[in-house]
């Protein structure tokens, strides 16, 4: 395990965030159900997309990777068994396990870091109502399944994760009859699920959404097509709050229209005053003052790590709430954000589901840690904007979960590393 040390300096240039995670994830998988091969263009490779790639290759897709982006199609849908490599994703996961009991009738989930403490119980539920065997561990991602999905009348909970409605989403649309997916609580992520929708129909394979529920027709054929996938917004929010902090950052591959719930970072940060400036090059934010706010994380918990920063620098308190699943990503990100804070000097009070932060004053640097989260070592990159002294950072490389190339386009666009 190794260290980064990071000076303050002010951020320049002009970039291109990866591609999205998220459009990615669902591309691959729903290409998958195709019996003619499509093209997906233009994926970031990370360990997270690494993990589905393997994950539908084992449940007998066909893809091959040359220069002009990934080949795939639906291969040998052959019964039997498999076992899955969900690595550290939650995706991968959560749309898998689904997606598996249509085309294999004993499948094994493994996995590494915090994957084996994410909720499971929306699936465990299904399964006893679907008379599904099932073994797993404790605190470890062991899951042995074995049976097969059937279409059914699912009561699915909007507030644990989006990714639950999706999986079901995808597999349901190849199932012999008709399904209905019902959300029994508000869905705090209803943009991811508008994402999968957006894709799904690329591809051919309609959902219909209702009041509180979506309908899944049965016996869908996918259609293969190509499909590129657009600019990150969950990664470009770590440069464009750098931005809002000082620094001057084009970012050149953005799609204003886009559904990704991560396009709200651009909403948060003019609702504190920032403004969005479009030029040759792409799109860069500037602030002159900063503002406290209110802000829902229900929607996108992902740039709240980074978000806090800006926090940090507005006038005033703001107050972060409807939190509480940031508890379950790859650490405990509300508390990891909160130690971060106040390590750095900063003001910061919290509770089961939200934080208050309050703005002004200096900021110190120090050791951090990773938390083995590769969005809290991006945040405390940007957080070196900001402190009187460096930052040091450790397990730096954990970043190659979603953007292993975030410290060399730091370094490109001026960053000091030593």
């Amino acid at each position: 395990m190794s260290s980064i040390t990071l000076n303050r300096t002010l951020l320049k240039g002009v970039i291109q965030v990866p591609t999205s995670k998220s459009l990615a994830h669902r591309a691959i998988i729903i290409a998958g159900l195709c019996e003619e091969e499509s093209l997906i263009r233009n994926v970031s490779f990370s360990k997270d997309i690494e993990a589905t790639l393997s994950g539908m290759q084992s449940l007998g897709a066909n893809i091959f990777i040359d220069e002009n982006g990934i080949h795939i199609q639906q291969g040998n849908q052959s019964s039997g068994s498999a076992v899955i490599d969900a690595y550290e994703s939650g995706s991968t996961l959560r749309f898998l396990i689904p997606y598996s009991l249509i085309h294999k009738n004993k499948v094994h989930f493994i996995g590494h870091g915090k994957l084996g403490i994410r909720p499971l119980e929306v699936y465990y539920d299904l399964f006893r109502k679907q008379n599904i065997k099932y073994r797993t561990k404790k605190d470890k991602l062991d899951l042995m399944i074995e049976g097969q999905l059937k279409a059914d009348r699912f009561q699915i909970p909007g507030n644990i994760s989006s990714q639950f409605i999706t999986g079901l989403m995808i597999a349901c649309s190849q199932l012999d009859q008709d399904s209905l997916i019902e959300v029994t609580s508000p869905l705090e992520s209803e943009a991811y699920v508008q994402l999968t929708m957006d894709v799904l129909k690329e591809f051919g394979i309609v959902v219909t959404k209702n009041e509180t529920s979506y309908s899944v027709l049965g016996n869908q054929k996918g259609k293969a097509c190509e499909y590129e996938v657009e600019g990150d917004f969950s990664q470009a929010a770590f440069f464009l709050v750098a931005d809002v902090l000082g620094a001057d950052i084009t970012i050149n591959n953005l799609n204003l229209k886009s559904h990704q719930a991560d396009r709200s970072v651009i909403d948060i940060l003019e609702r504190m005053g920032a403004e969005l400036i479009k030029d040759k090059n792409g799109y860069r934010m500037k602030a002159e003052h900063l503002h406290s706010i209110d802000i829902d994380a229900s929607s996108c918990p992902d740039i709240i790590p980074v978000i806090s920063l800006t926090c940090l620098k507005a006038e005033g308190t703001s107050h972060i709430y409807n939190a509480k699943r940031l508890r379950y990503k790859e650490c405990d990100r509300l508390r990891a954000i909160c130690e971060v804070i106040g390590q750095s000097g900063g003001i910061v009070t919290e509770k089961e589901d939200e934080i208050m932060i309050t703005g002004g004053g200096a900021l110190k640097g120090g050791i951090y840690s990773d938390y083995n989260d590769h969005r809290m070592v991006m945040m405390e990159a940007v957080l070196a904007m900001m402190t009187e002294t460096p930052v040091t950072i450790k397990n730096w490389e954990c970043v190659s979960k979603s953007y292993p190339d975030f410290f060399e386009d730091y370094k490109k666009l001026g960053g000091c590393i030593i």
